[in-house]
């Protein structure tokens, strides 16, 4: 049986979940710091994947890189490059959708955190990259490993957007999910039911990792 697909998947949702990583916490640091009113607009906006169904996600993928978009036709222009039907286009598509994840995950640890300790930093004079990069990230590792394998989880499962970025091609950008509706539409029940089997393991094992980084510290 070709892997290429659960290849594909981890390698799809591995870039896609290190792009939202880092893109939520620096997110989830700044809305942090602004005003309620300024923080709960940015909520908003920055959570809007959460409730799209995925397709319109990838409708608004295919909207601005298509190669007849504005933006899609420069890609062609200055580097002959098509984003949409590559399995990169899938990256983009699985960043968009898992970032709200990340984003809610990391600053609900960041709210959690003693605002007094950064506070007490910053009088005696330390830096904010300091006080972020040494102070508040170690002490919120727990959320932002839970929150990225939470990510990583929903990336891997993601076939709405990807279906319509990236469609099905196989050995380029077939997906274990995009793979699952393929072989079920050509009638070949045994090679979806594999591969079914397939996603239900791995999505086994990350919901167990999921569990094990949300599962409250014990008190010393």
């Amino acid at each position: 049986m070709d892997l290429f697909p659960l290849y594909n998947s981890l390698r799809i949702s591995a870039i896609a979940t290190l792009a939202a990583l880092i893109i939520g916490i620096l997110t989830a640091y700044l809305v942090l710091r602004l005003p309620s009113v300024l923080k709960g607009i940015c909520d908003t906006v920055l959570t809007i994947p959460l409730v799209l169904p995925p397709t319109v996600v990838g409708y608004f993928i295919l909207i601005w890189l298509s190669p007849k978009s504005a933006l899609g036709s420069k890609f062609w222009e200055w580097f002959s490059l098509t984003i949409t039907m590559r399995w990169y286009a899938s990256v983009i598509a699985v960043t968009i959708i898992a970032f709200p994840f990340i984003y809610r995950t990391v600053r609900g640890s960041f709210e959690a955190f003693d605002q007094n300790l950064l506070d007490a930093g910053r009088t005696l004079g330390l830096s904010e990259t300091y006080i972020f990069g040494r102070i508040l990230l170690p002490n919120c590792r727990q959320g932002i490993l839970a929150g990225t394998v939470l990510a990583f989880a929903r990336g891997l499962g993601e076939y709405g957007a990807t279906s319509m970025v990236s469609g099905y091609i196989a050995g380029k950008t077939a997906t274990v999910s995009t793979s699952v509706a393929y072989f079920w539409q050509i009638n070949q029940e045994q090679a979806a039911e594999y591969w079914v089997t397939v996603n239900l393991v791995v999505s086994f094992v990350f919901m167990i990792l999921i569990n094990v980084f949300n599962k409250p510290k014990a008190r010393e």
